[in-house]
């Protein structure tokens, strides 16, 4: 028999029922695999803060089986699961004051995995062991409610990056989580798939956000020294609407808001409503783990709700009943009807995935490098704390004026450059900078 992707035959299912090839390069995450040891150069959120209680919590990440603790000096560490005694899990350990004492035997151990006490030894075996033995451990940091973990090489550890729109006067962040069934990397394309938001959250299914989001508009991708910009500029009235997705290398995301833009009113510099890593749990699973963003220049206070989060993630809550996610899918239903590792080799790639292109294109020489021996870009090595960002929404009254696909082709990358020159300033000045040349713009219009 034989099998192929594209086909113009009727009814030619027989030839492509053979299972297609995934991109083996990408997708595996565990200890040792190219993506794995990639992914593990970089600060990953791997528990929201309110998650851990008095007692260890057995988490997974990137492959790993790991115990994430809090001692009694409110400490966090995160170790290998396994006591290197006698292997008895962590998981049933002891937080105290100290660190975490095994359950086995009442080895303790601080949170970098320093042997502190193994009791029962005769004299001078204690030091003997304190000296040989560790428990592996990973560097912590929590954070506005998530908390980071690095599990790379102990002699690589970057700078923590903190981004501008974490660190808004005046804003609240709300923590939160998304689980999906499936590879990370199907659930990471889609912030550079800014099509899929006017089929899959308006024209397929009802309206998720806004009227505007089933506008089409005109795409337009770039690629940045720290990750890619996509955007999408769309005629709303007299109105000209650019939103803007973001990725940091390597799965930091940011986008425009759910709730606050639709296109009918001006909005200047608007910000994102969501910041999230998209963290592989391992190559079935993903986890994200993210911020709402609720103030002036993200979403509404009135949505800062138990399911706000989950509406601004995706247009939909998570946990619903089979028949919604059938009438009603988002991308939870997107991403996981790929199956839990998406067949590479059976897609059609077409001119709107060029972001999709571009960004696996950049992650495959990034993980080749790092196999040679050339350590991966942070954005932390290019600004200095806090990093600029892009993710939001520019709304300019612009009537038509001639072609209006040229209109809206210049406006989106007008608004851009805008962004792009102001990028070395500080925060105020950036925002105060960006927001006046905007206004500029909107009053002398464009000529398509």
């Amino acid at each position: 028999m034989t099998t192929r992707a594209n086909t113009t035959v009727p009814f030619d299912g027989y030839h492509q029922t053979m299972p297609g090839s995934h991109d083996e390069l990408l997708v595996r995450v565990g200890p040792g695999t190219p993506a794995g040891e990639f992914l593990r150069r970089y600060w990953q959120p791997v528990q929201l803060s309110k998650d851990l209680g008095k007692r260890p919590k057995l988490i997974r990440v990137l492959g790993e089986d790991l115990v994430l603790f809090r001692d009694k000096s409110q400490r966090v560490g995160l170790v290998h699961k396994n006591c290197p005694h006698r292997r008895a899990s962590m998981e049933f350990g002891v937080c105290e004051k100290g660190g975490i004492r095994c359950c086995y035997h009442g080895w303790l151990f601080d949170v970098d995995g320093t042997v502190v006490e193994a009791p029962g030894q005769p004299d001078g075996v204690e030091q003997r062991i304190r000296a040989s033995t560790r428990l592996g451990a990973y560097p912590v940091k929590e954070y506005q409610g998530l908390i980071f973990a690095y599990l790379g090489p102990p002699d690589s550890v970057p700078k923590f990056p903190i981004y501008d729109t974490l660190e808004m006067p005046g804003h609240s962040m709300v923590p939160y989580k998304a689980p999906f069934g499936c590879n990370w990397i199907q659930v990471q394309d889609a912030i550079l798939d800014p099509l899929h938001t006017a089929f899959l959250h308006s024209r397929m299914s009802r309206e998720q956000f806004s009227e505007g989001f089933g506008e089409i508009g005109e795409m337009k991708f770039y690629e940045r020294p720290s990750g890619f910009i996509g955007t999408a500029t769309r005629r709303v009235d007299d109105n000209v609407w650019v939103r803007v997705n973001e990725l940091v290398l390597p799965n930091y995301t940011q986008a425009g808001a759910a709730f606050a833009a639709d296109g009918t009113q001006q909005r200047y510099f608007g910000r994102t409503s969501f910041a999230r890593w998209v963290v592989p749990i391992d190559d079935h699973e993903t986890m994200c783990f993210a911020w709402a963003v609720f103030g002036d220049r993200g979403d509404p206070e009135e949505y800062n709700t138990p399911e706000g989060p989950e509406l601004i993630e995706q247009g939909e809550v998570f946990d619903r009943p089979y028949e919604q996610r059938q009438a009603f899918p988002a991308d939870v239903e997107a991403c996981e009807g790929m199956g839990t590792i998406s067949e590479h080799g059976k897609e059609n790639l077409v001119p709107s995935d060029k972001g999709i292109q571009m960004y696996r294109r950049r992650l495959r020489e990034l993980i080749a490098a790092l196999q040679d021996g050339t350590e991966p870009p942070h954005a932390t090595s290019i600004w200095p704390n806090p990093i600029p960002t892009y993710g939001g929404d520019t709304v300019l009254r612009m009537p038509p004026n001639g072609d209006d696909r040229t209109l809206l082709q210049k406006a989106g990358m007008a608004v851009m450059e805008i962004q792009f020159d102001a990028e070395g300033k500080d925060e105020n000045e950036r925002t105060e900078t960006v927001i006046a040349a905007l206004k500029i713009l909107e009053a002398e219009g464009l000529n398509a």
